[in-house]
Formats: C-alpha cells, structure tokens, sequence
C-alpha cells in the first residue's frame, strides 16, 4: 500500500537493486518518487534509476524513471506518469555507485527511496 518506501533508509556501498515492489492490481495514475541522500563522502556518485515490471520478473527497458546524477545529501522528487506505462504492477530501484579521488575507494551511501500517490491538484 502506498505511502512507502520502495529503498527504506539504509547504507549502500555497491552497485544494486531495491526487492520488487509490488503497486497492486490499480497503481495511482502519477507517483511521486523522493530520492533523500542522508550520508554522503566527498568524490562519489550515485546514480538510481527505477525500472517497471509487469510480473515482477522482467523487466522493461528503458528505466521508467532515472534521477540526475547526485554527489550531494539532500532529497529531491520526481513524478512518475504510470499512465504512460500501462500494466505496470511492479517497481525496482537500481543504482550504481562511482568514487574516484585519494583515499578509501569503496563508495558509501546513506538514502532511501519514498513512494506516494501524487495529487492531481497541488496546493499553492
């Protein structure tokens, strides 16, 4: 059920993927998806990308959502239009994590990803 997080808060120090996420029989036509970075090191990357699934065992091609790349902890949101992706059931994060510089070169992520059905008419 939605509100929920698809990536509950935790530490990431590799490339991945969220466990599927199941949006039910009728998913809300636009999602609301917040990326919040908590803990970040200097010289690193993360990019995450979120793919849809009509059974929860393939996956399409492109990613229906793919943030910009960040460097920086703070949140930000896009909208998902599921509408555009009609059957679409399912839905995993992916991401890839990058570190260059001196120094350890394990990257390390703290972030979570929050689902919410999106308003049709926002609040000024």
């Amino acid at each position: 059920m939605l509100p929920a997080f698809l990536v509950p808060e935790c530490v990431i120090q590799a490339n991945g993927d969220s466990p599927a996420f199941d949006l039910g029989a009728n998913p809300p036509s636009r999602l609301l998806v917040t990326l919040g970075i908590t803990e970040v090191v200097e010289q690193e990357s993360l990019d995450l990308a979120l793919l849809a699934s009509i059974d929860g065992e393939a996956w399409l091609k492109p990613p229906v959502l793919e943030f910009p790349q960040k460097f920086y902890s703070g949140a930000s949101a896009l909208l998902l239009d599921t509408a555009r992706h009609p059957g679409i059931r399912y839905l995993r994060a992916h991401w890839t994590l990058n570190r260059w510089g001196r120094g350890e070169q394990t990257p390390l992520f703290t972030f979570y990803v929050f689902l919410e059905p999106a308003t049709a008419n926002p609040a000024p």
